[in-house]
């Protein structure tokens, strides 16, 4: 009995806990039914209640469903159209969006001359009730004849401009009205995306509540860019037709009417027969939108519009686009409390050299262009520090804007070398005199060739350099890792990027011969840790820089980037040693100068589509590359050849009265001259104005610049007389050398 009851116990919790669950499933069932059944009770009063706006036939079909219809479509392109409006609302998110002022950079040469300037710099002085009639007609009959009639989207416009389009295959005619252009002006950039569309549309919208018609019209014609770097019709006047905006004709106001679809295209300094048309094609627009008749605008058909002619004022554009790129790059990183976006900034530039950079350029291809099917180049020529003091980065601005010193990549063949043999040296396994063998070697099922097609057995690392071996820095490679290639590829990539290199280099097994890609820029200025002892240089286009007012706000040598050591001070003589012997007894015996010891090294790609020198002398680096934009093969050209032969012209030039400087790493014989002045020309222009100094003279000038910032700090920060007393008479500013550091620039030595 005992037993049954001890049993009986555990049974008695199964059954409480199996009474518990089937509680629970029974009112979860009831809950259910219940739930249909007054679910169903619902549904059923519902229906009866509606059933009373029953609406069938005709009225149901022509009223009630395409109302319903419009109202779910409507809902949901409402909430499609917020979607789609907050990205570009956020452009706006700045408060003092239309009081803010763009970036704006005047350009002095390293001796202190403007030669140029970049940015926008918002010029409100002309109402706009005192722009000319005929100005303000030709704008809106080419640009937007609707304008005070749309509310910022000329829906007929576009759907005219999408059919036009459609016929001719092509775009032929815009749809975008004045404030849609002013949106992209304002907030967005040139890129042709549907993104970039909506957002216009709707910044469109956005200005049209905000601004009244005559604002926006102003607004546009002080900000639309029409070419030779200049910001609204007041500045274009200016530039093309030396007045203002107030005083145009109706012929220069077709003109410049016409640039504001294409400015690269139809400015007149470039192209006046294409302008010129382009201004005829305007006035026929004032015609047809009845602005005008045709005997008004027969006179300025029968007199087109003279412009000022500006092919002697040859600004270094290329050299120009890249400084005000590092402009914005170092405003970027100027205080927020620095509200001015005025600045002056003064460059390395030496328009005497660049000069002659282009015409060596120039010249060249015109000489041996088609010889070789040669059509495009880029140069770069700098000082040991990184100072750019040429830059060619094309052979004709006006024809392509393209910067090929700074922004193409180009594999560079074997002047990429350089660096694989100075990590090869730096291991400490290798040395100038080390024997290395030219030998069949393969990776994968990758073989290399040397370009003479066969095999030269034993040599020195010196001999491998000069004679260009293919095989022997691949073996390299191989060594440096050990045996492993890809270990060893990776200290000759580390080596690279630390040296200057900032494109992109893929491991591949042909990466040590020259494979990967790289800008003219980074290259010539990689070759800068050779000739600096092993440090690294930055190639930078600003010496320094000045707020409107004159202040200085930032200086390279005080504020640029430092260099850094790569590798040893003893690799980098040997590496001298070795580039010299390439240079001058390899294959780049075509860039030798007079009484000038160099140190360089040729490139050539496969197919020969890129020729490369890059080399350096005491003085300064610099870099030569030819080819073809679109990857043309040329007809066999080499690094040897016409870059080599440029380099040596652009050299030349650059030695012309200047104390040379010993080439580290290489022995002067006993008769080597002290200075070259007379190499070829004394280096002065017509006016008699020297543009290049001594190092002695710079130093002395330098330090006289910045004794005069000191000066005037100290004066700023006292307040009485007695403060200026105290000061001794030499710290004073005195005569024309004050006045011109205050500018900011260097006196010139005459």
């Amino acid at each position: 009995m005992r037993d049954l009851l001890n049993n009986d116990r555990p049974a008695g919790w199964r059954t409480k806990l199996s009474r518990f669950f089937l509680d629970l499933d029974s009112r979860i069932d009831s809950g259910l039914y219940h739930g249909r059944r007054w679910g169903r009770e619902l549904y059923e009063r519902f229906s009866m209640f509606m059933d009373r706006f029953h609406i069938a036939g005709a009225r149901r079909w022509l009223l009630v469903e395409p109302v319903s219809e419009g109202l779910t479509i409507g809902a949901g392109g409402l909430v499609l159209a917020l979607a789609l409006a907050l990205p570009a609302f956020r452009e706006t998110s700045e408060e003092d969006w239309l009081k803010a002022s763009q970036l704006a950079v005047t350009f002095l040469d390293r001796y202190g001359n403007e030669i140029g300037s970049r940015g926008i710099r918002h010029n409100d002085a002309i109402p706009l009730d005192e722009f000319p009639d005929h100005l303000i007609k030709a704008t809106l009959a080419t640009e937007d004849r609707r304008f005070y009639e749309h509310f910022g989207i000329d829906i007929p416009g576009t759907f005219r401009a999408v059919l036009t389009n459609a016929r001719a295959g092509g775009v032929v005619q815009g749809g975008s009205s004045i404030t849609q252009q002013l949106a992209k002006n304002l907030f967005l950039n040139n890129e042709r995306t549907i993104e970039r569309k909506v957002k216009e549309a709707f910044l469109a919208l956005w200005l049209e509540v905000r601004l009244s018609k005559n604002d926006i019209l102003k607004l546009y014609l002080d900000r639309a860019y029409l070419g030779g770097g200049t910001f609204g019709v007041d500045a274009a006047a200016q530039y093309y037709f030396n007045k203002s905006a107030r005083d145009v004709t109706l012929a220069e106001a077709a003109m410049l009417a016409g640039l504001f679809k294409a400015p690269s295209k139809f400015a007149p300094h470039i192209n006046l027969p294409a302008a010129r048309a382009r201004a005829n094609v305007v006035l026929d627009n004032l015609v047809e939108a009845g602005f005008m008749t045709e005997g008004q605008v027969f006179g300025a058909r029968r007199n087109p519009a003279a412009v000022v002619d500006r092919r002697d004022e040859r600004s270094p554009n290329y050299y120009l686009d890249w400084a005000f790129d590092e402009m914005k790059k170092l405003a970027a990183t100027f205080p927020r409390t620095m509200t001015d976006r005025v600045f002056v900034a003064r460059l390395a530039v030496d328009l005497n050299l660049q000069r002659q950079a282009d015409l060596a350029v120039e010249t060249m291809l015109r000489q041996h262009g088609r010889e070789y099917k040669a059509r495009q180049a880029a140069a770069v020529l700098m000082e040991h520090d990184g100072a750019v003091r040429a830059m060619v980065g094309g052979r004709d601005y006006g024809e392509s804007q393209f910067n090929r010193a700074t922004d193409a990549l180009r594999q560079p063949g074997s002047s990429f070398k350089p660096y694989v043999y100075a990590a090869a040296l730096a291991s400490g396994g290798f040395k100038p005199t080390s024997v290395v063998v030219d030998s069949p070697v393969c990776i994968g099922n990758w073989c290399p060739k040397n370009y003479s097609g066969g095999y030269s057995g034993s040599m020195t690392v010196t001999m491998a350099l000069t004679r260009s071996i293919n095989v022997i820095p691949v073996k390299i490679s191989i060594a440096l890792g050990n045996g492993n290639p890809k270990a060893g590829r990776a200290k000759i990539r580390d080596l690279s990027r630390k040296a200057g290199l900032r494109t992109p280099l893929i491991d591949t097994p042909s990466m040590p011969i020259g494979a990967n890609e790289v800008t003219v820029l980074d290259h010539t200025g990689g070759f800068g840790i050779f000739v600096n002892g092993g440090r690294s240089i930055t190639p930078h286009a600003i010496l320094e820089v000045r707020s409107g007012t004159g202040d200085l706000v930032w200086r390279f040598d005080r504020d640029g980037r430092k260099p850094t050591q790569v590798i040893s001070e003893q690799v980098a003589n040997d590496m001298v040693m070795m580039l010299n012997s390439a240079a001058e007894a390899g294959t780049g015996r075509r860039a030798m100068l007079p009484g000038i010891p160099i140190a360089g090294k040729t490139g050539t790609t496969n197919a020969y589509r890129d020729a490369w020198f890059v080399g350096f002398t005491g003085n300064y680096i610099a870099g030569v590359w030819y080819g073809n934009d679109d990857y043309q093969v040329t007809n066999r050209m080499t690094g040897g050849s016409l870059p080599a032969m440029t380099w040596q012209q652009i050299m030349l030039h650059a030695h012309e009265g200047i104390e040379l400087r010993p080439l580290p790493g290489v022995k002067q014989g006993p008769g080597a001259r002290p200075a070259v002045a007379d190499v070829r020309r004394p280096a002065v222009d017509p006016s008699g104005r020297q543009y290049v100094l001594t190092r002695r003279g710079a130093e002395i000038l330098t330090r006289l610049e910045r004794t005069m910032d000191d000066v005037t700090r100290a004066l700023a920060a006292t307040d009485t007389p007695g403060s200026r007393a105290a000061l001794p008479p030499q710290a004073l500013p005195q005569g024309s050398v004050a006045s011109a550091t205050d500018r900011g620039g260097t006196p010139a030595v005459r």
